[in-house]
């Protein structure tokens, strides 16, 4: 599972912190700036009081001086210092603010601050300062004709009947607008109060938001994980832990699972390699298992002759039909093989198919990309090695790191299944010689109808309603049980098995008892090595019992017909006839190979399974190679 930037630990938590903070510095900032902001309302408040202080003095001055209008000239000079004064001081600062606000721009004389401060205003502010504007604009035009022209002999008197007469509209209008800006700032102050409503909400639900991310991606998750790792404490190592998150909890649980699943896998696969009692079943073993692994189409088995100079074939498996043979050979010296005695590790590498004479050459020629050479030490030091190879993937170091962790596995399983297999064909040797020892034919009759059979099952496996049965196994098998045929022989009295003559019926019947008598032989041996775990004798069994049964059911000794005879028997039963045909006899000349095959034919669905005589004249150049080898003519 890779791990996506906005899908990690650390950025979510760094994320969600970041976050926290931004709503923490906004509504300080927000708030500070807001709350400076009031400051300069508290500035605009101040001087709108001070336009309505103004103008309601500026009545109360005027009427106060209406009622006492001087009538000599020693009281005007003396109000042309005071009411004057003050009133020239009134209207310059009135005129002052009201200019200020309009262009909103306070100057510092204004405001005792250090520097012109600007200001905004909603809707209604402006409105109202427009119309006290106007209203001030309209009444200073007439207090200013009122008072004449004269600044030094103003008419005070006009003037102050005009202030008392007009000035109550611009007080009223100014106390409008100093509650207009009063308005203004509750509205604001509002604002604040609901913005920080708002942060504070804001940061409730994201912290609340948090605490269920953290509950859901990481606590969850760890408890959920510590319960599975102590599952697997306890040896469960089936149990998955659930991946919750994609997080880097997420990560080590899948990374835990893949632990789990590959010593889980390796369990598995040892035991299921333990198992296998043949090379054969080994391999299809590693075959089946290891694919969850490494990339595998294709394992074999190759094993270094005395010399060590070249590596042959033991035994090889795949999917598919591979033009390696068992038994083909390489020297050792050639290609990558060659990089195996200077080291005992895994070795990785691309195929090529140009270079036909080496191993990886034949390998590409079979469709494969990349391949491994795994040695194995067996008893005594000698190199065996093991070769994986895949189809399309690369194998990677992580791949040559497993199979080198398996390699001692390998190695013993290998020395396991290979001992066994040798010491079953010693046994069916020394059988197959027991038997010949009784019944002596002349030439290598065993040997050549041996190398028939395995032929015969090859084509059969090819192309035929067996193909699914007939694998390199079963062939091989046919192969070293086919001498055993007649084992049952040694149960025969010697006046019978080498009586020169025709057989009376009583003679007859004691020797058609042999394929039973070897049967039961090999019953034995097989009860012997099933006590040891294994099953060698199975297809040995068939064929000895049943390689004189016809496909008509006329042969004996049970008249089984059919595909009631096994398949091992009816490929026997050909190799055999034709080689006893081709083959000179004490009692009879060598027929000519075209005359037995003729008459073999001719009993194709008599006394042999038809299937098995197509396959035969398939094989039948092959078979001729044998024949003009070892023939006995």
């Amino acid at each position: 599972m890779s791990l996506r930037w906005f899908h990690s630990l650390r950025v979510q938590i760094g994320l969600a912190v970041l976050a926290i903070f931004l709503v923490l510095a906004g509504t300080l900032g927000y708030t500070l700036y807001a709350l400076e902001l009031r400051k300069h309302d508290y500035l605009i408040l101040n001087l709108t009081g001070q336009l309505r202080i103004i103008s309601q003095t500026m009545v109360d001055q005027a009427r106060h001086y209406a009622e006492q209008a001087p009538d000599d000239n020693e009281k005007y000079d003396r109000d042309l210092g005071t009411y004057w004064q003050d009133l020239q001081k009134q209207t310059a600062l009135y005129e002052r603010i009201v200019t200020s606000l309009q262009t909103r721009q306070l100057d510092a004389g204004l405001t005792g601050k250090h520097e012109t401060i600007y200001c905004t205003f909603d809707d209604q502010s402006r409105n109202q300062l427009s119309q006290t504007a106007a209203e001030w604009k309209r009444f200073k035009t007439g207090l200013d004709d009122k008072l004449g022209k004269d600044s030094k002999a103003p008419r005070l008197t006009w003037a102050a009947e005009y202030i008392d007469e007009h000035g109550e509209g611009l007080a009223k209008s100014s106390e409008q607008l100093a509650l207009a800006f009063q308005h203004m700032m509750e509205e604001k102050l509002d604002h604040i109060r609901l913005f920080q409503w708002a942060a504070a909400a804001l940061g409730l639900l994201l912290l609340v938001v948090v605490l269920y991310v953290v509950q859901r991606l990481v606590i969850r998750p760890l408890d959920t994980a510590l319960e599975g790792f102590s599952r697997v404490a306890r040896g469960d190592f089936s149990h998955p832990v659930p991946v919750l998150a994609r997080n880097e909890i997420g990560q080590m649980a899948v990374a835990f699972n893949g632990l789990t699943e590959r010593l889980n896998g390796m369990f598995r696969l040892t035991d299921r390699i333990n198992q296998g009692k043949k090379l054969d079943e080994m391999l299809g073993f590693v075959h089946e298992e290891f694919q969850g692994f490494v990339p595998l189409d294709w394992v074999g088995v190759f094993q270094a002759s005395p010399d060590g100079s070249r590596l042959t074939l033991e035994r090889h498996f795949s999917d598919y039909a591979s033009g390696l043979k068992d038994g083909a050979s390489f020297d050792i010296r050639q290609g990558a093989l060659a990089m195996l005695s200077a080291s005992s590790e895994p070795v990785a590498f691309r195929l090529e198919a140009d270079r036909r004479a080496t191993l990886e050459g034949c390998l590409a020629l079979d469709g494969l990309k990349s391949a491994v050479y795994l040695p194995l030490l067996g008893q005594g030091e000698t190199r065996a090695v093991m070769v994986f190879a895949s189809q399309a993937e690369e194998y990677r170091q992580e791949h040559v790191e497993f199979l080198s962790n398996v390699a001692a596995t390998m190695s013993h399983v290998l020395e396991k299944t290979v001992v066994m297999e040798n010491l079953v064909a010693a046994a069916v040797q020394g059988l197959a010689k027991l038997a010949e020892s009784r019944d002596p034919e002349t030439g290598d009759h065993l040997t050549r109808m041996a190398l028939y059979s395995a032929l015969v099952a090859e084509e059969l496996g090819r192309d035929s309603p067996y193909a699914a049965q007939i694998t390199p196994a079963y062939v091989r098998d046919v192969f070293h049980f086919a001498p055993m045929h007649d084992i049952g022989k040694v149960g025969i009295p010697d006046n019978v098995l080498l009586k020169p003559g025709r057989l009376d019926s009583d003679e007859r019947k004691d020797m058609e008892r042999h394929p039973s008598i070897g049967g039961e032989v090999l019953r034995r041996c097989e009860a012997q090595v099933q006590a040891l775990g294994h099953s060698m004798f199975q297809v040995g069994i068939e064929i000895a019992e049943c390689h004189h049964e016809k496909f008509d059911g006329s042969g004996y000794p049970a008249g089984v017909k059919g595909q009631d005879i096994p398949l091992s028997a009816r490929i026997v039963a050909v190799a055999d006839v034709f080689d006893a045909l081709t083959s000179k006899r004490p009692y009879k000349d060598a027929w000519p190979v075209e005359k037995a095959l003729a008459v073999m034919q001719e009993e194709a669905g008599t006394q042999f399974d038809p299937d098995v005589i197509i396959a035969m004249g398939r094989a039948l150049p092959r078979m001729l190679e044998i024949y003009d080898r070892l023939k006995h003519v």
